[in-house]
């Protein structure tokens, strides 16, 4: 029997956002019951950056600050989800990020995703979606 894929990746939605906003690029059904379904892995990982960039305005901008928050300690085990992403992503886990530090945001959401589902695809793709999510 195969393995079935990470429900991330199965709903187009890497970094596992909970239902609760409409956000754009929905896909049409939403059959998880919990999780949204995006019509696209670009749509997903956009709505990831919206969500981190209003992290960054309320001073949640460290990766240790942002994997807190999205991944608490009740839920997860935080402690691990931090070490492999700034160990993945080349971050300090103390060092600010800017919206406008591209390469150092999407490094973020690129190992968050590795962390939460394994291989998503190409880099590039997460570019487009920070691009996205700044219109």
């Amino acid at each position: 029997m195969a393995k079935q894929q990470p429900r991330g990746l199965r709903n187009n939605n890497p970094l596992n956002i909970r239902k609760g906003d409409n956000w754009q690029g929905l896909a049409p059904v939403q059959s998880d019951p919990d999780f949204c379904i995006f019509v696209s892995m670009e749509w997903g990982l956009r709505a990831a950056f919206v969500i981190l960039f209003n992290y960054l305005k309320k001073k949640v901008d460290t990766p240790d600050k942002i994997i807190k928050r999205w991944a608490p300690p009740t839920e997860n085990k935080t402690e691990s989800y931090i070490e492999f992403v700034c160990s993945g992503g080349y971050l300090d886990r103390n060092a600010r990020i800017l919206k406008t530090d591209k390469q150092k945001i999407c490094r973020l959401v690129w190992a968050m995703a590795q962390y939460e589902c394994g291989h998503i695809g190409s880099f590039g793709l997460i570019e487009n979606a920070y691009s996205l999510a700044l219109h």
